[in-house]
């Protein structure tokens, strides 16, 4: 039976679209394995998530100078791209590396900064043996800026987490008036104050951002701009709310609004079309090619009020018609098909 190491390290940042990418896809393959052994790689501080069949490898930061020994393995399933615990030394343990995307390209980093990152991401593909992306966008990416040899590089998407019992607990924030959805870390490439003009053309909304604040220094500045257009009091900046809260915020939007610069993927929109709600997004990186024609999409960011009121009525007279249709699309999106897409890839390392 082969030995397969599924690396969660990243859960160590709950609340994060790695940490649920981890654990949905690490459970669904637990669930379809009949000739593989699972174990993962966990921060010993993690509450076991997978159950006392699957083994657990304990991460702690040393193991990115000394790996513990992992010779019974047969493959590692890296899942972050950036990743600093492999195991370069034992070159027989199959190594699978999934890179979810180049964000770096596109954020406002120095040239120098760029180049490390993608020296890094290079020295993890040289010592991969395949490689999955998470968008053909991605793939993309990675055709143009690495050199990936004769390695396979699959495309698997990742699938809609199931969003649970809409729940706001005392400590939420409840927004007063009908509101705008925006759910992501914090940061210039998520481009969230773009979102605040809107508020000015709709003093009837307020705008809720749920996510780690990643840049303090962009958090206040999106403050800043909020006061400087006198919107602040109807902008909330909620910082990181669990599954039940998100989960309240989806089912009771007027919108999902993603101005991002730069997405891999973008689970909001899959997560937000899941309950029907109408998502408006811009047209950079991956976006457009997980939203389709079900997302209303922003030709640039100075006519954000004329797309966003054409998007409204769109969507408000279809109906029932486009939020089943949305529904439907987002259900394609399914972390079973992944996990037996990623078994196969596992089996075609393994012979």
């Amino acid at each position: 039976m082969h030995q397969i190491i599924f690396d969660c390290e990243r859960m160590k940042y709950i609340n994060t679209g790695l940490y649920y990418f981890c654990l949905n896809l690490g459970r669904s393959l637990q669930q379809i394995m009949r000739q593989e052994k699972l174990s993962v790689y966990m921060p010993s501080h993690v509450p076991p998530m997978f159950g006392p069949s699957v083994p657990a490898l304990p991460q702690h930061s040393l193991q990115k100078f000394f790996m513990p020994s992992v010779s019974q393995y047969q493959l590692w399933h890296c899942t972050f791209q950036s990743s600093n615990y492999l195991p370069r030394r034992n070159r027989k343990i199959k190594v699978l590396l999934t890179i979810h995307d180049l964000n770096f390209l596109y954020e406002d980093k120095t040239d120098r900064k760029k180049a490390r990152y993608l020296s890094h991401l290079q020295e993890n593909i040289n010592r991969s043996d395949a490689i999955v992306c998470i968008s053909e966008f991605t793939k993309s990416d990675v055709l143009t800026h690495c050199d990936v040899g004769n390695r396979a590089v699959h495309v698997i998407y990742n699938g809609t987490n199931g969003l649970p019992k809409p729940v706001l607990e005392e400590k939420s924030y409840h927004p007063a008036v009908p509101f705008l959805f925006n759910i992501g870390a914090i940061t210039r490439k998520k481009n969230q104050h773009r979102i605040l003009p809107l508020l000015q053309s709709n003093p009837s909304m307020e705008l809720v951002l749920a996510g780690r604040h990643e840049d303090k220094a962009y958090a206040n500045f999106i403050r800043k701009q909020a006061s400087a257009l006198n919107v602040d009091d109807r902008t909330h900046l909620v910082n990181e709310v669990t599954e039940g809260e998100k989960s309240w915020y989806y089912h009771n939007c007027q919108a999902l609004v993603m101005p991002s610069l730069a997405e891999g993927f973008g689970l909001p929109i899959t997560e937000a079309m899941s309950v029907g709600k109408p998502v408006f997004l811009s047209k950079h990186t991956a976006m457009t090619e997980i939203g389709k024609d079900l997302a209303f999409y922003f030709q640039d960011f100075d006519n954000m009020h004329d797309d966003f009121q054409s998007g409204m009525l769109h969507y408000q007279k279809a109906g029932s018609h486009i939020r089943e249709a949305m529904k439907a699309h987002s259900a394609t999106f399914n972390w079973e098909d992944a996990a037996r897409k990623y078994l196969n890839v596992y089996r075609s390392l393994l012979g």
